[in-house]
C-alpha cells in the first residue's frame, strides 16, 4: 500500500464537512469520515485506475455522499489535494497544486 499524505486544507475541509453532517444528524459525521477513509484506502491500492480530472489529478468518489477525493500520485506517496463537494465551486483546489 502506498503512503497517503493530506494537504492541510484537504484535511480541514473533510473535518468541516463531518462537523456539518454531524449537526444534521447524530452519527452522520462519523459515517462521512468512514466513507472518506474507505475511499482513501481504496485509492492507495491502485491509484491509476481512477478518473483523471485534470493533468495528473485523479478523483475517487466517496460512497453515499456527494464528495470526491482528489489526489496526485507522486514518487513514493499519494497527496490528497481536496475532499470536495461535487456540486460546489469546481476548480477551487487548483491553487493547492
Amino acid at each position: 500500500m502506498i503512503k497517503i499524505k493530506f494537504h492541510p486544507d484537504a484535511e480541514l475541509e473533510m473535518l468541516d464537512a463531518a462537523v456539518w453532517y454531524e449537526g444534521e444528524q447524530k452519527g452522520l459525521g462519523k459515517r462521512f469520515l468512514d466513507h472518506v477513509q474507505e475511499a482513501v484506502d481504496n485509492l492507495s491500492v491502485n491509484p491509476g485506475i481512477y478518473e483523471i480530472v485534470e493533468g495528473d489529478v485523479r478523483r475517487k468518489l466517496v460512497k453515499t455522499f456527494p464528495y470526491g477525493v482528489l489526489f496526485r500520485e507522486l514518487p513514493g506517496h499519494i497527496v490528497v489535494i481536496a475532499v470536495m463537494h461535487l456540486h460546489r465551486e469546481p476548480g477551487y483546489w487548483r491553487e493547492r497544486l
